[in-house]
């Protein structure tokens, strides 16, 4: 690769599966990239349930970053299992993975075994923690000066940045900038390096989770845990449902999700954090279910978390511009429904560093993984659009049942 200097300084925004997969690539090539993360540690915070990886995308990418052993040795097969429950509490449909299947088929992991398995394939150093991007500034030459707000920046833990500069006259406007070639925004649903090249925003689908969680479930709830299996259980119907989800350690993760306003529990006077007022108000909701599937609400171990589910508007493509590009969910979010977010994040991340070994300037490599990644994700977001819109629907037992007796 040849740009107007003799090693491209590349950014990566976002230390996710995407940002993660790309650097190790990169890196594995001889190329050097910086990814910047918001978080000030790998464990700062949860990183979520659990993540299907499909051989054509995800586990694709794991093998061509050389790490596609080291995942299978982590993977539960097992958690390929997917039940549909009536909301009357029988079975309708039970799918469970031959263990022939483990080659081929779309082992889960967990999202921070994953992410522990990619930021342990790369140098120390690669990832910059505690820098949250707060602007992209264009250098009118194709370079562009990246803004932080520094969590570190005046303590004692400061990072070592060698091509960063330090702004601190004093605590609360410390900062760093730095300058690089090309920008990879690989920061998620609320990238701020999206705004440099699209006006999308993220908009309510209409649809919100409300989580909880098990923990040690085959021993203190053997019951639900009996429920979910060892993969996902579903249970929908009339535009509301539980998803469960095994996680390892024994943990279970819980979705109730219902079609509402955005603001359903500002509107009914609820208090996100009055673990009794919510329990009361998700009851009156799931009135009529079965009490097997109430106990995935009134038994919790973590209290509730609102997640209203959002996704970027279909098509989302931007024009090209120099020195700037997308991944993963700041590319094109999209619901969970398509079971496609991680996995085209890595696919994404995979193939824009091939092609930037492959090409001999950014700008072109650019241009050949964004004609791959736009109809690719145009594609996947539209099956993610009609998924939720199906599992949330008046008729959504019937169209489940109907759509996983097809697809197993």
């Amino acid at each position: 690769m040849n740009t107007s200097r003799t090693t491209p300084r590349i950014a990566i925004i976002g230390a996710g599966p995407g940002g993660l997969i790309c650097a190790r690539i990169l890196r594995q090539n001889g190329i050097a990239a910086t990814v910047y993360e918001s978080d000030t540690s790998r464990t700062s915070r949860d990183q979520g349930g659990s993540l299907d990886m499909h051989p054509g995308s995800g586990r694709l990418a794991l093998q061509q970053a050389g790490l596609l052993d080291d995942f299978l040795a982590r993977s539960r097969p097992e958690g390929q299992q997917m039940r549909l429950i009536g909301r009357d509490g029988r079975v309708l449909f039970d799918a469970i993975p031959p263990e022939a299947d483990t080659a081929e088929g779309n082992p889960e992991i967990d999202r921070g075994q994953l992410r522990d398995l990619l930021l342990d394939s790369l140098d120390p150093t690669t990832v910059r923690w505690g820098h949250k991007l707060t602007r992209v500034e264009p250098g009118g030459d194709g370079t562009h000066r990246l803004h932080f707000a520094d969590a570190f920046a005046t303590g004692p833990d400061a990072p070592t940045d060698p091509d960063a500069t330090t702004d601190a006259d004093d605590e609360v406007d410390a900062h760093i900038t730095t300058d690089v070639d090309l920008v990879i925004g690989a920061d998620g649903a609320w990238s701020r390096v999206r705004r440099a090249l699209s006006d999308a925003t993220p908009r309510y689908t209409g649809v919100t989770f409300v989580e909880t969680g098990l923990d040690e479930a085959d021993t203190r709830h053997p019951a639900l845990a009996e429920l979910t299996g060892n993969g996902t259980m579903m249970a929908l119907d009339d535009n509301q449902g539980f998803v469960a989800q095994r996680n390892s350690g024994g943990h279970i993760r819980v979705y109730v999700g219902m079609r509402v306003d955005e603001e359903w529990h500002r509107h009914a006077g609820l208090d996100p954090a009055d673990t009794t007022a919510v329990r009361a108000a998700l009851l009156d909701r799931f009135r009529g279910w079965s009490p097997d599937l109430l106990g995935f609400i009134t038994d919790t171990d973590t209290g509730y978390t609102n997640r209203p589910l959002y996704a970027l508007p279909v098509p989302h493509t931007w024009a090209p511009t120099p020195g700037l590009t997308l991944l993963g969910d700041a590319a094109h979010l999209m619901s969970p429904f398509s079971g496609m977010g991680a996995n085209l994040a890595m696919l994404d991340g995979a193939d824009l560093a091939q092609a930037l070994v492959d090409h001999p300037t950014v700008d072109q490599a650019v241009t050949a993984y964004e004609k791959v990644l736009l109809p690719r994700s145009i594609e996947a977001a539209e099956g993610a659009a009609e998924g939720i819109e199906g599992a949330f629907a008046p008729d959504s037992a019937e169209q489940t049942l109907a759509h996983m007796t097809r697809h197993h």
